[in-house]
């Protein structure tokens, strides 16, 4: 059993993250309901400033907390490895991971699929905040947790 004093600096730290994003995933629903993003991100990265900025112009309440080590952040909201991207956002029960445009946002919050999340993975040329461009093309993933292959096609930006 472990007591007050047995607590690395380490473990108090995770553990305090892990409430951090629980608590997002809870005031997400409790606070202003749906349009509520909390956002973790570098403090040194425009582009996650950029799509702050341009989620809050389409009205989201946005609470941004700046984080120098974002795994722990991508841990506990349990973002699958190889759907991660440079910033993490909780949007009521749902984490939003990357540079995931505004229509999925509405998309999810008017359909509230059951899944755990959406994600556009990596940072691609034209997602918002990765600069204006009208022909950019990618997807936007929702994915699961209890399927370890439970990912899908939520939303087509661009192309055909």
């Amino acid at each position: 059993m472990l007591n007050n004093r047995s607590l690395t600096r380490r473990q108090v730290i995770h553990t305090g993250l892990g409430v951090l994003v629980l608590a997002g995933l809870a005031a997400g629903t409790q606070a202003s309901p749906a349009r509520h993003l909390v956002v973790y991100k570098s403090p040194s990265c425009g582009c996650c400033g950029g799509w702050t900025n341009i989620v809050s112009r389409a009205g989201f309440l946005v609470e941004v907390h700046d984080r120098d080590n974002l795994d722990p952040i991508k841990k506990q909201a349990r973002v699958p490895e190889d759907l991660a991207a440079c910033h993490t956002a909780v949007l009521g029960n749902y984490v939003v991971e990357g540079h995931v445009p505004i229509e999925a946002l509405e998309k999810l919050l008017a359909e509230q699929p059951p899944v755990h999340g959406i994600a556009v993975p990596g940072m691609p040329a034209g997602s918002p905040g990765m600069g204006e461009d009208a022909t950019a093309q990618y997807d936007v993933i929702a994915f699961t947790l209890d399927d370890p292959d439970g990912r899908s096609l939520f939303m087509r930006i661009g192309g055909p």
